[in-house]
């Protein structure tokens, strides 16, 4: 699959302060890493999220979210958030949330 270079590149200025950010084609798409932990990916026109499992309902409620399916399985933890929804605030929004979730987690 595809992804948005337009996108990709939006996350990539937003991502550009952050250390050790690392680019990985996963998921069919492009993925973002900060310290070794996967944080957001570009899918096709979309941006997968990593918000945490606690968090999905939260994020499900914003415009343009829905879930993060692969295949037959939704992935927990993840939300999938609509390309055209994805304006200056709205990707922040979510670059924001992810980088706060991923910060959590042990380093890999």
């Amino acid at each position: 699959m595809a992804y948005d270079e337009v996108l990709a590149e939006r996350v990539r200025e937003r991502l550009g302060d952050e250390t050790a950010v690392a680019e990985k084609r996963m998921f069919g798409g492009l993925s973002f890493l900060s310290q070794g932990r996967l944080v957001v990916a570009v899918s096709g026109d979309d941006l997968l999220v990593r918000v945490g499992p606690e968090r999905v309902r939260d994020a499900l409620a914003r415009s343009g979210a829905r879930p993060a399916v692969m295949g037959s399985r939704t992935m927990r933890g993840w939300v999938r958030a609509a390309g055209e929804t994805l304006d200056d605030a709205a990707l922040d929004h979510w670059i924001t949330t992810a980088l706060t979730y991923t910060a959590t987690l042990p380093a890999e």
